[in-house]
Order: structure tokens, then sequence, then C-alpha cells
């Protein structure tokens, strides 16, 4: 995980529509940075809906949702029509962001070792700088237990 303080790095990556989306294009609001192992999975499509159900919340309180993974833009558009998701989802194929915000780690699946995106959630605030960082995050709970970091 980084640090709380610290300037969040810097990134451009498509969204699912194709769009290239920039952390700096939202300066001036705050940012929940979700980074997610795939689309249409149980715990990730939990997360995704958990999202998207109190979208309206974030965005009174001026924040944005911001969703990565390592899916193609392509899934991701299906994954945001499936789900009627309001918020942008990046796609990060070849992991150069997932791995600038230290999320990728070495995980147990099924008994066995393997490489993967550890369930992670950043807020930034709206002059990019990391306020918060949770690892492990629960999927069910991430978005409400992000709205209360916002209203702290």
């Amino acid at each position: 995980m980084l640090e709380t303080g610290k300037k969040a790095p810097e990134f451009t990556l498509p969204d699912q529509n194709g769009q290239m989306v920039s952390l700096s294009d939202f300066r001036g609001k705050k940012v929940i940075l979700y980074f997610y192992s795939k689309d249409n999975t149980a715990g990730c499509t939990k997360q995704a809906c958990s999202f998207s159900e109190l979208y309206p919340d974030f965005t009174e309180k001026n924040a944005v949702v911001i969703g990565v993974s390592k899916d193609s833009a392509g899934s991701h558009k299906k994954f945001a029509e499936k789900y009627s998701l309001p918020f942008i989802l990046l796609s990060d194929e070849e992991r150069t962001v997932i791995e600038a915000y230290d999320v990728w780690k070495e995980k147990n699946m099924y008994g066995k070792k393997v490489m993967g995106v550890v369930r992670s959630t950043y807020l930034i605030d709206e002059q990019g700088i990391i306020v918060k960082a949770f690892t492990k995050v629960k999927a069910a709970e991430n978005a409400a237990q992000m709205l209360k970091e916002l209203t702290v």
C-alpha cells in the first residue's frame, strides 16, 4: 500500500468507452480509486453494485468513483452495461497503475501461491493526495466504508 499523505501516482488509462482518463482530470474532487481483480466475479460484482447503489451519495459529496482492473475496456463496457454501473471503470491490462499503487501481490488461491490484485481502495483528496488507504477490503462493505470516510 502507498502511504497516506503522499501524492497519488498520476495515470492515464482507457475507460469502458475507450476514452482516456487521467487522475488529474479530477482535481478539485475527491476520488475513490478502487482496485479489483476481475469483472463479473461474485465479489467484484457485489463491490461494483454497492458503489452503484451509493453513487448519488458520492456525487453529492463531490467525489468520483473509479474502478481499476486488468480487464479490457470491452470487458468493462459489458460489465458496466450489465449492472448499469454509473461510474468509471479503467482498463489496466499492462498493470502499470496496479503496480504503481502497490496492489499487485502474491495471493493464496486454493492452496496455490499466485500473483494478483489485492482488493484495495484509496481515498484521494482534491489536490491529489492520498488521505486513506485500505487493503484487503470486504467487497460488500467497501462502498459504505468509503462513503463514511467522506463524512469524517
